[in-house]
């Protein structure tokens, strides 16, 4: 079985990578006095950008001799990337897709955090546990927590990012909800086992994934099948103009978004959402909200309270 899957991804890489040359497409610090944390932040920086991203995904082996592979997945969009925070322990970067060079839409958001100890990891159902980490598992490591497009969490994994042989990568390893482009169309597994590699190239980055699709049941976990993932971000002249605007009328908001959330987060150690609440879901109540509240001119904090309205409707006491 190893040697089926193994022998399927290396084959799904080589097509990904044909024309990928693995150099690091900003200067990374290479003097002696550079130290590894910076190296690492350089990386995560680096992220930022205008991107043409292309998304390509194939189920390649199922021990299930019945099993009925689905159909590959590909999709591509413009994608803007920016920075929202950067402190020596911590870096934010929002992504905002933009189609039809008018159209923007809030996409998802990572942070980073080093040495990081506090991890949700995903159970099932829109369930997240909160779990410590020793010093000796978060020392050198930085934690990738990756959001929805409505700032509610996704999944978390931490990881030490590698500078060898002229390249530049880091891994995890984390489970999570269905992604976006199944969750709506499949209900034949609840858990996706995401093994990520975040790599940096001369023209842009990936997220390269081999994925466990899961089924998980009163604490037994089986594995329906694998996936091979890439998502491809590569640079080029795209204007991202009309997502600077966007983003400029709404930022304040969504930081009054990211703080109700850290309040939650702070208190919170199992974390349970509802995926809808009067046939809405959160992100449709969050982006018309702030739809309204952004119309004219946003004050930071005037709808903080309405925020955690909304929020606090989502979430299960029991």
């Amino acid at each position: 079985m190893r040697t089926l899957i193994l022998t399927a991804g290396l084959f799904l890489t080589t097509v990904f990578f044909a024309q990928s040359n693995p150099t690091v497409k900003t200067k990374t610090p290479t003097a002696p006095t550079d130290s590894k944390k910076e190296q690492d932040r350089t990386c995560i920086k680096s992220m930022a950008g205008i991107y043409k991203v292309s998304f390509d995904f194939a189920e390649t082996f199922s021990s299930d001799t019945s099993y009925k592979y689905h159909p590959r997945y590909r999709e591509s969009a413009i994608e803007y990337i920016f920075l929202t925070e950067d402190t020596p322990t911590k870096i934010a970067l929002q992504h905002l897709l933009i189609v039809n060079d008018s159209i923007i839409i809030k996409h998802w958001r990572q942070d980073w955090v080093f040495e990081n100890k506090e991890v949700y990891n995903y159970y099932k159902d829109n369930e997240w546990i909160k779990t410590t980490l020793t010093d000796a598992q978060a020392k050198g490591t930085w934690t990738q927590k990756v959001y929805q497009v409505d700032d509610s969490p996704r999944y978390e994994s931490f990881g030490t990012w590698v500078h060898v042989d002229g390249k530049h990568f880091w891994e995890g390893v984390n489970d999570s909800p269905l992604p976006r482009r199944e969750f709506t169309k499949r209900n034949d597994y609840n858990v996706m086992k995401r093994h990520s590699r975040m790599e940096m190239f001369n023209d842009g980055w990936a997220l390269i994934q081999d994925n466990e699709k899961i089924v998980r049941n009163n604490g037994s976990d089986k594995v329906l099948c694998w996936e091979k993932g890439m998502e491809r971000f590569t640079t080029g002249n795209y204007n991202a103009g009309p997502a600077m605007k966007w983003w400029e009328k709404q930022k304040q908001y969504w930081a009054d978004v990211r703080s109700v959330w850290e309040e939650v987060y702070a208190k919170t150690a199992d974390l349970k959402l509802a995926d809808k609440i009067e046939k809405k879901k959160l992100y449709e109540n969050l982006f018309s909200l702030g739809d309204k509240v952004c119309k004219d001119s946003y004050a930071q904090g005037s709808a903080k309270a309405e925020i955690k309205k909304v929020i606090d409707l989502y979430i299960k006491t029991s």
